[in-house]
């Protein structure tokens, strides 16, 4: 990866939140309208808390026999990694891999704490080496 880019710099911008109080429907039907996978799950103080994946609304809300639409997103934040946008890319590199994840938050500490965007794997492949990406589908998809 290239010296001195900042997390700001390989993020994708615009990301929009789902509310805490939005139901499972409302994600799914924002993640469809959005064609993402993801999206951020954002406090009424519009805080980052946590992320929802399309796996998670069928995984943990529909093979549960829960109903999508009375389920707030709310109910399935897990564990939220996020990295400062002002840290170095390498070190959103590295916290995926550490923490195996494919999607991470990026946060402006010094304006609010907001969101302000997201580094997925797409972001990655467009600013990594091939051995690098490499190195980032073997540390995030090797079995444990």
């Amino acid at each position: 990866m290239a010296k001195n880019l900042r997390a700001r710099d390989i993020m994708t911008e615009g990301v929009q939140c789902v509310g805490e109080h939005q139901s499972l429907l409302d994600a799914a039907r924002m993640m469809r309208d959005l064609n993402v996978g993801c999206l951020p799950i954002c406090g009424d103080d519009q805080r980052l808390q946590g992320l929802i994946t399309d796996r998670d609304i069928v995984v943990r809300c529909c093979a549960e026999g829960k109903d999508p639409a009375t389920m707030m997103a709310g109910e399935l934040g897990g564990n939220l990694h996020w990295i400062d946008a002002d840290s170095e890319a390498t070190a959103a590199v590295d916290t995926m891999e550490t923490h195996q994840i494919k999607r991470l938050p990026v946060i402006d500490v010094r304006n609010g704490h907001r969101l302000v965007g997201m580094i997925t794997e797409a972001n990655l492949a467009k600013n990594l080496s091939d051995e690098e990406i490499a190195e980032f589908a073997v540390r995030v998809y090797a079995a444990n």
